[in-house]
């Protein structure tokens, strides 16, 4: 049986790494006009893939980054608008999706319990690596949301851990996304250098994601050993790559695969679903 067959049996969820896009992208004109038109309806037809409506979200952001694991405990989480120099109607943007304390302790319980340090941050909204792509797949803004961020060492093993952590919230309906990009070296978009560079990359990760578990698990902690890692995620700048880690640690021995893949400004750019 495989993995979409059986989470339709058993309402398992799949688990999402996506691409979040360039601040505000999806919400504003752009040139040229197409950039992001593949990546945006990619997005906007996720849900459609889901074998039920997710009981709640617990997305990953690389915008989040703490000491130790932090998870969203606000009721009605606010936004943060973390990009600058975009037209004044992309800070006006709304999506007042519930939070979820509750959830938020159990993501706390379950990092604790697997050896981790976990904090409840009650004060914190949701940055634009949540709200920009969330607003694509559920416009809604009706399903309850919990962030989890970053661990600020960034250290491959530790978010892998975090995800095994996560992995059985699945059976009970929860979505867990990782929001990031497959590439971020922030003058490399543009540069046709990095075309074949980005595409070495991506060839390797695609790889990595779609072996088996074990193996898959071994490869992405040693991610820094891939061709071209560094010119695609430099040193100290990796936090668009880590949320990756987070869902093939929630994916436990659920089979990766890529589901979208484009250039986008001259670089290679993936997602991938788990189950």
């Amino acid at each position: 049986m495989n993995d979409n067959n059986h989470a339709a049996e058993t309402g398992r969820m799949p688990v999402f790494f996506i691409p979040h896009g360039a601040g505000p992208c999806f919400f504003m004109d752009w040139s040229p006009a197409n950039t992001w038109v593949r990546m945006e309806a990619f997005l906007k037809g996720l849900a459609d893939t889901l074998p039920a409506g997710p009981t709640a979200i617990v997305l990953v952001s690389a915008h989040w980054l703490e000491p130790q694991f932090s998870v969203t405990g606000h009721a009605r989480p606010p936004l943060i608008f973390d990009y600058h120099g975009f037209p004044q109607h992309t800070y006006e943007l709304t999506y007042p999706a519930p939070g979820n304390p509750e959830l938020a302790e159990r993501v706390a319980q379950l990092l604790q319990q697997h050896g981790g340090e976990a904090r409840i941050d009650s004060e914190r909204g949701f940055d634009h690596g949540v709200f920009i792509p969330l607003k694509l797949m559920f416009p809604r803004a009706e399903i309850p949301i919990v962030q989890l961020s970053l661990r600020r060492d960034l250290d491959p093993a530790a978010h892998l851990e975090a995800g095994r952590a996560l992995a059985a919230l699945r059976d009970e309906g929860v979505l867990i996304i990782g929001s990031g990009m497959s590439f971020h070296n922030m003058p490399g978009y543009g540069d046709p250098r990095f075309s074949a560079i980005s595409a070495e990359f991506d060839d390797w990760l695609s790889t990595a994601v779609e072996s088996p578990p074990a193996e898959r698990a071994s490869l992405l902690e040693a991610w820094t050993q891939a061709p071209n890692a560094r010119l695609c995620h430099p040193p100290g700048g990796e936090e668009h790559l880590l949320p990756l880690m987070v869902t093939a640690g929630a994916a436990a021995q659920s089979v990766g695969r890529r589901i979208y893949s484009e250039q986008v400004m001259q670089t290679t750019i993936s997602a991938y679903r788990f189950g």
